[in-house]
């Protein structure tokens, strides 16, 4: 089937500029980009093209940048946070297998939770401290970052509470995250190609979209260390607040 018998030429570029400005997020903060993405498409888009979309730039610019600081200190980061990626990716496998039993309603409210919940603690400036790594805690962060990504493709809000509580340095964090998104992106991939989202149609599209993204990402990250990183995440978490209410009155009131 040809994809532009699926959505209009309007709504591609539509597309195309959300993916922008995800990479650009993406590349100032180092998270959101999912929820950018999955936000804005879920707008004008149906639920398993919006979730398709996300996949392939994910994908690829969580490569990117868990690979900034070379192979080895990515190496390290996986042998570091294994049980969380371990048990993610159980949980993701299971649960991308629920998008097909889900209603556009039903997903919409699972992409809304998560993406209002993270937004709002962190505006709120609530933080959980841990004073050393556990291996429980860890295995249950994962678990839900794996069960959320798996229907949604958003796991980034567990991972960076996780990762604040543990204070883990900003370039670490960047990395790490890169690495966890990266895997988990796989993962995601794997687990949709068995679910049927990611088909040729829908797989054509998300490949669109990997180059406008790493072009976001690539200015985000010249600006990263040139503007007030403290007021651009707040606004980031803000419009991700306003984009989660949304979704969350979409899929109550239809």
């Amino acid at each position: 089937m040809d994809l532009f018998s699926l959505i209009s030429p309007q709504e591609m570029y539509l597309a195309l500029i959300v993916a922008f400005v995800a990479g650009w997020v993406k590349g100032m903060v180092g998270f959101a980009m999912p929820m950018v993405l999955i936000s804005g498409l879920s707008m004008m888009l149906p639920p398993e093209f919006a979730l398709a979309g996300l996949i392939l730039p994910t994908l690829v610019t969580n490569g990117v940048q868990a690979l900034r600081d070379g192979v080895v200190a990515a190496a390290v980061s996986v042998r570091k946070f294994r049980v969380f990626l371990a048990v993610g990716l159980i949980c993701l496998l299971a649960s991308a297998q629920l998008i097909n039993i889900l209603t556009p309603q039903d997903y919409l409210l699972v992409l809304g939770v998560p993406i209002t919940f993270f937004a709002l603690i962190q505006i709120l400036g609530l933080r959980l401290t841990l004073k050393a790594p556990s291996v429980g805690v860890e295995a249950v962060v994962g678990a839900v970052a794996g069960a959320v990504g798996g229907i949604s493709g958003v796991w980034g809000p567990p991972t960076v509470a996780y990762l604040t509580a543990l204070n883990t340095p900003k370039k670490d964090q960047m990395r790490v995250q890169g690495v966890i998104y990266g895997l988990g992106a796989v993962a995601l991939v794997v687990a949709h190609l068995g679910s049927g989202v990611l088909r040729g149609e829908t797989a054509l599209f998300s490949a669109m979209l990997v180059l406008p993204a790493l072009v976001g990402m690539r200015g985000g990250l010249f600006l990263q260390d040139r503007i007030d990183q403290t007021q651009f995440r707040k606004l980031t978490l803000l419009v991700l607040l306003i984009a989660g209410l949304n979704l969350l009155r979409r899929g109550l009131l239809g």
